[in-house]
């Protein structure tokens, strides 16, 4: 049976992706890794408690070798837009350096090190992707607005250490692919106070999402093993880097 890893598993688009896999007619095994203390009753559905510190992340690779898991996807969902006292900068004067390392933590170490957990189960053989939550405003080239002094850098810093990363599994794993996907504005916890100027057909259910990403990110054959990550939103289109 196929594995599918899904850290940051308590967020509603990871429910919704788990509901998803369920629905096909493959049956996965899922691992669903988490800081938050959840289950769920499904048999197909396994679950790991892990805060991301190093000695965390080690126990869950050690788990995940000892039982011989067939990878075939992994999906980062961790991430963070706010917090209680800090909302994405309008301006210079709103940067924040508590706020700033914050999101630089969530945003780009955490799922750096949930990659780094995955590398040691990853081979030549392996036909894998691996996917992490990026955003459109993590582009340079897409950067007309300005604003969101953080998040854009977090976002940004992320997407170049997947690209890094895809070169070195690249020599390593050559049918691992990397891919940074853009799920377009949610309706969830993280994009409540940012809803009021979308437009209806522009504010996605986590349900929608889930569809769109297992449609572009699992067993895709547009996604080329060309030692680059993909870049794509929640419509399979490539955003410029």
């Amino acid at each position: 049976m196929k594995t599918v890893i899904l850290f940051g598993a308590s967020s509603a688009i990871a429910q919704s992706y788990v509901s998803h896999l369920n629905q096909q007619a493959a049956q996965f095994n899922i691992i669903c890794v988490s800081s938050s203390n959840i289950n769920h009753s499904d048999i197909n559905v396994n679950y790991f408690q892990s805060d991301y510190s190093a000695q965390s992340l080690k126990e869950l690779t050690e788990s995940l070798k000892s039982q011989q898991v067939d990878i075939a996807q992994v999906i980062i969902f961790n991430g963070q837009l706010h917090n209680d006292q800090h909302m994405p900068e309008k301006k210079l004067e709103e940067i924040n350096s508590d706020y700033f390392m914050q999101l630089m933590h969530s945003n780009t170490l955490v799922p750096l090190l949930c990659l780094q957990s995955i590398v040691p189960l990853l081979n030549h053989k392996t036909h894998c992707t691996i996917t992490a939550l990026s955003a459109r405003v993590g582009s340079i080239n897409d950067n007309k607005l300005g604003g969101w002094y953080t998040y854009r850098a977090s976002k940004s810093a992320l997407n170049m250490l997947f690209k890094t990363a895809a070169i070195e599994l690249a020599r390593r794993a050559k049918n691992t692919k990397l891919v940074l996907f853009h799920p377009g504005t949610t309706d969830t916890q993280l994009s409540k106070p940012f809803q009021k100027n979308v437009p209806a057909d522009k504010l996605f259910t986590p349900d929608f999402v889930a569809q769109q990403l297992f449609k572009f990110t699992y067993e895709n054959p547009q996604l080329e093993l060309n030692g680059e990550p993909a870049y794509l939103d929640w419509q399979g289109n490539t955003i410029k880097w």
